[in-house]
C-alpha cells in the first residue's frame, strides 16, 4: 500500500526536524552580553533531552501520517508539554550554582517547536470542528495550564522569568494601561461609530466621504498620527481649564488613547455598513409589514441579524489595537511597550520578551474568543432569517 503523506503535515515534520537541530537554548553570562547556543541534548540533562527528541520525532510522525485528528492533538498537546517543561528544565541544568547574573534563554530551535506543534495542535482542532464553546473550553484549558506553568516555579530558572521578579509591580501597572489603551480606545470607537455607521447606511451620500475620511485617517503610520497629536492636544492641557487636570497633555495616554480610536473607526463603521446591508430586503419588508416602526426594525431586526459582521470589525479592532498600544509607550503612554524599548534599548532580547509576549498572549486570546462570539451570533443570525 502506497504511502500517502499529509500535505500540511510535510511542512510540519519539516520545521520539527529542522527546529529539533537548531539550538535549544542560550547560556550568557549577563543579561546584555552574547551567550553560548546549545543543542538540545546540550542543553538539557541527558534523559531529558533524548525524551524530547523522541517526543518531537514522534509528534512528527503523526503529523506526517493521515492520522485522525484526535491522534494528531493528542501528539501536538504533548509535544507542547513536553516542551514547556524542558525549556523551564534547562533554566535550572545550565545557570551556575554560584552565579546569580548568568541567564539562560530559549534559543531559535525552541520557539520554532513550539510554532510548529501550536501549528499542529490549531489545524488538528480545525478539522475536529469543535463548537464555538468547545473552542472556549480548549481556551481556557490553555490558559489554565500556561497559569499553572508560571505559578509551579518551573520556568523560574529563565531570564524572562527574571526581567519579571524584577520588575512584578511595574509590569501590572503597565498591563493595566496596556489594556486601558486597547479596550478604552475600543469601547469609544463603539459608541461613536456604530451610530455613525446607521447613519452612513441610512444616508448614502454621506458613505463616501465619512469612509474615505477614516480610509485616509488609516494610511498614516501610527508614530506620525502620535506626533501630531501632540501639538493639538498639548494646547488643549494649556488652554482648556481642568483638561489637563484629567489626564489630557501632549505626550502620556491621551495622544495614545486618541489615536487608537481613529485608528478603530474604520473597521467599526464600515462593517456596521456592510452588516446593516446585508439584511435581506423581504425581513426589512416584513417587520415593516407588522407594524414596527424604523427604530423597532433597527434594534429588533437589523442590528440583530448585522450583528455577526459588526462583530468581525469590533475583532479586527480589538487585535489590532492590542499591537498598536505597544507603540503608546513611545510618547510616554505606558503599556507592554515599555519592556519591548527598555529591552531595545538595553539590548537584553528577554527584557523585550516581558512585553511582547504578553502582547501576542492577549491578541491571540481576544481573538479566540471573539471568533466564537462571531459564531454563536452567525448561527443565532441565519435561525432568525429562516424563521
Amino acid at each position: 500500500m502506497t504511502f500517502r503523506p499529509d500535505k500540511l503535515g510535510v511542512a510540519i515534520a519539516l520545521l520539527a526536524v529542522y527546529g529539533a537541530l537548531s539550538p535549544f537554548a542560550t547560556m550568557r553570562a549577563n543579561r546584555i552580553v552574547r551567550g553560548e547556543s546549545l543543542g538540545m541534548l546540550s542543553a538539557l540533562p541527558t534523559w531529558a533531552g533524548w525524551l524530547l527528541a523522541f517526543t518531537v520525532l514522534g509528534a512528527a510522525s503523526v503529523a506526517l501520517s493521515r492520522s485522525p485528528a484526535v491522534a494528531r492533538f493528542l501528539a501536538a498537546a504533548l509535544a507542547l508539554a513536553m516542551l514547556i517543561v524542558c525549556v523551564g528544565l534547562s533554566g535550572t541544568f545550565l545557570a551556575p550554582a554560584d552565579n546569580a547574573y548568568a541567564r539562560i534563554s530559549p534559543a531559535s530551535g525552541f520557539w520554532l517547536l513550539l510554532f510548529t506543534f501550536s501549528l499542529l495542535a490549531t489545524d488538528s482542532i480545525t478539522r475536529m470542528r469543535p463548537s464555538p464553546v468547545l473552542r472556549l473550553v480548549y481556551l481556557a484549558t490553555a490558559v489554565g495550564l500556561v497559569y499553572l506553568t508560571l505559578v509551579s516555579g518551573i520556568w523560574d530558572g529563565l531570564s524572562v522569568m527574571k526581567e519579571y521578579s524584577a520588575r512584578a509591580d511595574v509590569f501590572w501597572t503597565e498591563a493595566s494601561r496596556h489594556l486601558a489603551l486597547a479596550l478604552g480606545s475600543l469601547f469609544a470607537a463603539m459608541l461613536a461609530g456604530l451610530p455613525l455607521g446607521v447613519l452612513c447606511e441610512r444616508v448614502p451620500a454621506l458613505r463616501a466621504g465619512v469612509l474615505n475620511t477614516l480610509n485616509l485617517i488609516q494610511t498614516i503610520p501610527s508614530i506620525a498620527l502620535f506626533g501630531i497629536l501632540i501639538g493639538p492636544l498639548g494646547w488643549v492641557a494649556v488652554n482648556v481649564p481642568g483638561a489637563s487636570a484629567i489626564g489630557i497633555r501632549g505626550i502620556g495616554m491621551a495622544p495614545a488613547f486618541v489615536a487608537l480610536f481613529l485608528y478603530s473607526l474604520l473597521p467599526v463603521v464600515a462593517n456596521t455598513v456592510a452588516g446593516l446591508n446585508g439584511v435581506p430586503g423581504a425581513t426589512r419588508e416584513a417587520a415593516r409589514g407588522i407594524g414596527m416602526t424604523s427604530a423597532q426594525r433597527l434594534f429588533r431586526v437589523e442590528l440583530p441579524l448585522a450583528l455577526p459582521v459588526i462583530l468581525t470589525g469590533i475583532r479586527i479592532v480589538l487585535v489590532q489595537n492590542i499591537g498598536l498600544a505597544t507603540i503608546a509607550a513611545l510618547i510616554g503612554g505606558g503599556g507592554f511597550g515599555t519592556f519591548v524599548f527598555q529591552g531595545l534599548g538595553q539590548t537584553a532580547t528577554d527584557l523585550v520578551l516581558l512585553g511582547a509576549l504578553p502582547t501576542v498572549a492577549l491578541a491571540f486570546v481576544s481573538a479566540v474568543i471573539l471568533d466564537a462570539l462571531i459564531e454563536m451570533n452567525r448561527t443565532v443570525a441565519v435561525n432568525k432569517r429562516a424563521a
